[in-house]
């Protein structure tokens, strides 16, 4: 169609993307006392959820089960705009990246870019 353009699916969107900010803080022990922000607002989970509902309870970090590959999917696919890239490097992501990760921690949508372009050159 006139307009439409190709999109390669193993490419993020970046054209007018500002740059976001990803912040994991626990606040409590135990299942649900994780909160993940972009910028000062909280991360959903429902969207990655959607693609590959790997936890339904949600985020984790620091270790490699369900919770984090929840985190690396969304995360990826917040900062990519790709569904299809986002589902094939998630996992990648989550070892690492993600499973090492303390209990807070901060990182920036130019970083993982930069990770997913690392990727896309092997």
């Amino acid at each position: 169609m006139p307009g439409m353009q190709n999109r390669n699916d193993s490419e993020p969107e970046t054209e007018e993307m500002e740059m976001a900010t990803y912040q994991g803080l626990r606040h409590s022990a135990g299942v649900g006392g994780q909160l993940v922000l972009k910028d000062d607002n909280i991360l959903s989970p429902r969207p990655s959820q959607k693609m590959w509902n790997h936890s339904p309870d949600g985020f984790n970090w620091g270790y490699q089960g369900s919770g984090p590959a929840q985190l690396a999917l969304a995360l990826l696919l917040d900062a990519t705009a790709n569904p299809s890239l986002s589902v094939r490097l998630h996992q990648d992501f989550k070892r690492e990246k993600v499973a090492s990760w303390q209990d807070d921690w901060k990182i920036n949508s130019e970083e993982i870019l930069a990770w997913v372009e690392g990727r896309s050159n092997d």
